[in-house]
């Protein structure tokens, strides 16, 4: 049984509610006022919500680990068995290896220049439009292009993939409204990977059909390649979405930033990091606490477990000077908006070069990007994104 530590500061506030998950950063804030671990009573949890916590927890699998409760439930966390994900030592390490390689920035160079090429078409496509969705018309046209084709998804199932991946991250929160929602779409993802796997419908050359040739040669059973595709393909298609439609929003919302960036390109890496502080893709996961330990001066116990609090790390005063303050300038490249440590979010290289690819076509093509209605957020447990964001793109 888990039980608080005396001494330690509780937050009652269910941060899991639909208003906390649209406007979160109110209670991350009061939350790192607070201390460096503090008790959610609601969820049983001690949330991490100061930067250096996070870092070091992320960076201490020994410690604290991922197996069987990466998820804030235990349905998800048994959902979530074979993954990448929700592994920990060895068996992370290597179905890791399978198909990072792939993801590593040499193998990605090799398809930067369709990936430019399919920028710039959307990019062209939305100016002539002038008034567009950010959401639909750009920041998810371009990861759909490349995505599905690198994991090997059969071009017959991808209609749902939008949904079957937010799914995928919902239910790794507590077992909320939103996670209940979500179990049916990620069965319903898993069935169809595994009817994938059966048939043997992937797209040849792809990561898919390198895990399938593993498979083959006993280095791998095929029951595991289900939960692999779905591992690689989820997070490949939101973390980038979150980047490119936070990347418009804030952009458009800080033309100041825009201009600066159109007079100066070599600031286009800090300013995707930036981005992703201060809009983090990923809010938060869990981590099971193996043995004894201290962290920010409180002792936790074998068996608990601590929340990373991803987002809340990236805006913490104690590591980022004004940090409520979107600036390119800024180096952001410790950020942890894509995690840290073995279990970094291995399509983060992926997502970068997307996103640039993106923010080059808008740089090459438009003058201004105004926001055109009242952005909605999506609602999801983990993933911070907008549901839609009208833009008009003014023409260069």
């Amino acid at each position: 049984m888990i039980t608080t530590i005396k001494g330690t500061p509780s937050y009652r506030p269910d941060i899991y509610t639909r208003d906390a998950i649209l406007h979160p950063y109110p209670h991350y804030r009061r939350l790192r006022e607070l201390g460096p671990v503090v008790w959610l009573p609601r969820h049983r949890v001690y949330a991490l919500p100061r930067y250096a916590e996070c870092k070091a927890t992320l960076r201490d699998d020994a410690t604290f680990g991922s197996t069987e409760s990466v998820a804030m439930n235990p349905v998800s966390n048994r959902l979530s068995r074979g993954t990448t994900l929700a592994s920990d030592g060895t068996e992370h390490d290597q179905r890791r290896k399978l198909v990072a390689h792939r993801l590593m920035p040499r193998a990605l160079r090799s398809i930067a220049e369709s990936v430019d090429a399919a920028a710039a078409a959307v990019v062209d496509s939305a100016i002539k439009r002038g008034t567009v969705d950010g959401v639909d018309d750009l920041a998810t046209v371009l990861p759909l292009a490349i995505v599905p084709d690198l994991v090997g998804w059969p071009r017959d199932g991808r209609e749902h993939l939008i949904a079957w991946g937010g799914a995928t991250f919902d239910i790794l929160g507590p077992l909320n409204r939103q996670a209940v929602k979500a179990i049916p779409r990620t069965l319903q993802m898993l069935r169809f990977a595994r009817r994938v796997v059966r048939r043997r419908t992937v797209l040849e050359g792809s990561m898919a059909h390198e895990l399938l040739a593993v498979a083959d040669e006993g280095r791998l059973t095929h029951d595991d390649l289900p939960a692999l595709m779905v591992d690689y393909i989820a997070p490949s298609l939101d973390t980038t979405i979150s980047a490119i439609s936070n990347a418009l929003y804030l952009l458009a919302t800080h033309p100041e930033q825009w201009e600066l960036l159109k007079s100066d390109r070599t600031l286009l890496t800090s300013a995707v990091n930036e981005v992703v502080r201060v809009e983090s893709p990923l809010r938060a996961f869990a981590r099971g606490v193996r043995a004894d330990t201290e962290l920010g001066g409180v002792a936790l116990p074998s068996g608990s477990r601590v929340l990373v609090i991803y987002a809340s790390a990236n805006r913490d005063e104690l590591e980022w000077d004004d940090p409520e303050t979107f600036d390119i300038r800024r180096d952001s490249g410790r950020h942890v908006g894509f995690g840290n440590g073995a279990h970094a979010c291995a399509g983060q290289g992926l997502a970068r070069l997307e996103t640039t690819a993106m923010l080059n076509a808008l740089l090459d093509r438009v003058d201004r990007i105004e926001v055109a209605g009242e952005p909605t957020w999506a609602v999801n447990n983990i993933i911070r994104r907008h549901h839609h964001l009208p833009v008009r793109l003014v023409g260069a």
